[in-house]
């Protein structure tokens, strides 16, 4: 039995839920990962974790045991990297995810020119919107944008964006422009369904939220459509400062209610840390770190009045 491996699929069981999914991340037959585990259990002599047609759960030698294979694979996979030359040079692959539009706008321009000056990395860069996680998505680096739950991955905040309403000059011409959120609910809405529900918007009022009551006349998945949607003076949309900043700019679409925003919400690197870092980590860390935050400061609205930068 190659210890190594079952405890790889023991740890993709317990993180997936089930051995069909830790089949499926591993790319093991259902037989052999089921297989592998029974063996590892005979081998230790005792049972790791408790079947049903629902669900796996781990016993009490089980919750003990995972938390050594991790350690373990983390120790040998540390040692592979450095007999590779990981951590003397920077080379190798590296997997960075971020926020669709956040990163067509900035990480990748900031990657392109990365790759120009490293010549022996290689990156696969994930744009999504979904919550991705480090550890089963196999990522090296996440670009992301809000508070952060607390965990073991280490964090380092590279600016803030701001969550702006705005609407075309054009609309506000024709429809007035609300001074108060509740206000709104006499208005014709734009709501990119990623960012928030499509029939009210929350505001901080003190202490305590205010949902108002919207109207979306339209409902989209993108930003970049409801953005467009909003310049064409359909209505008024939400959306985050670097979404929009180009139009606001170009004075196709004018900040309102700013007084009213929440907080600026942080953007952070996000890594799982570990006693060394790969040097392609810490190379792309130390060259996208200054980089990101000159963008960030240079496509801030400022927020001293409506509409203004």
């Amino acid at each position: 039995m190659d210890r190594l491996d079952a405890m790889a699929i023991f740890l993709a069981a317990v993180e997936t839920g089930s051995l069909s999914a830790a089949g499926r991340r591993t790319g093991t037959p259902l037989a052999t990962v089921s297989r592998k585990i029974s063996e590892l259990e005979a081998h230790l002599k005792t049972a790791l974790l408790t079947r049903s047609t629902r669900k796996l759960a781990l016993t009490d030698a089980g919750r003990s045991y995972v938390a050594a294979c991790k350690r373990i694979l983390e120790e040998v996979g540390e040692a592979e990297r450095t007999a590779s030359g990981e951590y003397s040079a920077p080379k190798g692959d590296l997997v960075v995810t971020a926020p669709i539009v956040f990163g067509r706008l900035h990480v990748l321009p900031v990657v392109t020119e990365f790759l120009a000056a490293y010549k022996d990395i290689d990156i696969r860069l994930t744009l999504s919107d979904r919550y991705v996680n480090l550890f089963e998505d196999h990522v090296d680096l996440a670009i992301r944008i809000g508070a952060l739950p607390d965990s073991s991955l280490i964090a380092t905040v590279i600016g803030t964006v701001r969550m702006v309403v705005c609407a075309s000059p054009a609309y506000l011409a024709l429809r007035g422009t609300p001074a108060r959120p509740e206000q709104l609910s006499a208005h014709d809405c734009v709501t990119s369904e990623r960012l928030m529900p499509s029939d009210r918007w929350i505001f901080p009022l003190g202490k305590r939220d205010l949902s108002v009551p919207i109207h979306s006349r339209l409902v989209v998945d993108t930003a970049e459509a409801a953005t467009d949607a909003a310049v064409s003076g359909l209505g008024i949309t939400r959306l985050a400062s670097y979404q929009v900043v180009a139009a606001v700019r170009s004075k196709q679409l004018e900040v309102i209610l700013d007084a009213f925003e929440p907080p600026p919400s942080p953007v952070s690197f996000v890594h799982a840390g570990g006693r060394l870092l790969p040097q392609k980590l810490r190379a792309f860390l130390d060259f996208a770190t200054p980089c990101l935050k000159a963008r960030l400061a240079a496509s801030a609205l400022d927020s001293r009045g409506p509409g203004t930068l």
